[in-house]
């Protein structure tokens, strides 16, 4: 009587392995390809050009630029436009983003537990600048601040002269914030939205039975079981008012006197000079203020057990 010995299951498992890897593979493949072609390559290439003298008229002859170090880098840091630049993209970051923040968590807490009839009509509106195109947007907030606009007229209406907004180096950079957080609000409220509904009911009942008020839930529960929510939106607005730069192209154009310029529009203006060294190592301070806000925001608010 003979026996018969099984297959071996490494032998059968290799080949079942091996052709899933390949299936894998070919469906990130269109992936990997746009990855390759639109973001590293050109992130490697701007890092060799922001060490470089490569300027607009270096085009026809690339490989015949001279290697410069971080000569670019420095001189960034001499330059008292970049630096003021730097000052008001700051400025957008730390007004921006609490402000953006705060009416965000407001609202959902608003459509969360307050409003109950029409409550996706509201999300809708709400949501709605976000998806709103920006160049219509601008030229309706370039009217509705002119000094002859629809702003200053409510003002008149009151017995006050309004000022001429834009034109206003203390004056301009409020109200290109002021369009930054209407613009984004909305984007805030849908993820507060999202983790305040993924708070558990029971928690607010046993609270309640206990004789928590409205205000002491909000303090001692909600907010607490929002911090991984309040993370993400603190690093994306961040992300977004550190690379801010259709509000002020389009509103201002960085004026008046460069008050409202950013980093994200000095480095526009640089590569358009035909600057590209230069151009390439202001993208990459950004990119360094991007990482090292955004390790900074994980330090102090990532959720601790």
């Amino acid at each position: 009587m003979t026996s018969v010995v099984p297959a071996s299951p490494r032998k059968d498992r290799r080949p079942r392995g091996a052709r899933r890897t390949a299936v894998a593979w070919l469906f990130l493949a269109p992936f990997t390809l746009v990855f390759l072609l639109y973001t590293a390559v050109p992130t490697v290439a701007a890092l060799g050009f922001s060490l470089t003298d490569l300027r607009g008229m270096d085009l026809r002859h690339p490989f015949a630029v001279d290697l410069v170090g971080f000569d670019n880098y420095l001189r960034l840091f001499r330059d008292d436009s970049f630096l003021r630049d730097l000052l008001n993209t700051g400025l957008f970051v730390a007004v921006g983003v609490p402000l953006t923040m705060g009416i965000g968590l407001a609202l959902a807490l608003a459509l969360d537990s307050g409003i109950r009839r029409l409550r996706g009509v509201f999300r809708t509106v709400f949501f709605a600048p976000v998806v709103t195109n920006i160049v219509a947007v601008a030229l309706i907030w370039q009217y509705a601040f002119h000094a002859n606009g629809t702003v200053n007229e409510v003002f008149g209406v009151v017995g006050f002269a309004g000022p001429n907004w834009l034109d206003d180096p203390d004056l301009a950079m409020p109200v290109v914030i002021l369009l930054g957080i209407w613009r984004n609000f909305g984007y805030a409220m849908v993820l507060f939205l999202a983790g305040l509904q993924a708070v558990p009911r029971d928690v607010y009942e046993a609270a309640a039975i206990d004789g928590a008020g409205r205000w002491r839930q909000l303090r001692h529960i909600t907010l607490p079981l929002l911090v991984p929510t309040t993370l993400v939106v603190t690093v994306l607005l961040t992300v977004f008012y550190l690379q801010v730069f259709d509000e002020p192209y389009l509103l201002t154009n960085g004026g008046p006197l460069g008050s409202t310029e950013s980093v994200a529009l000095y480095t526009y203006r640089q590569f358009g000079a035909g600057e590209f060294g230069v151009s390439s190592a202001a993208s990459f301070v950004t990119l360094l203020l991007i990482g090292l806000v955004s390790v900074v925001q994980f330090r102090l608010l990532r959720p601790r057990t």
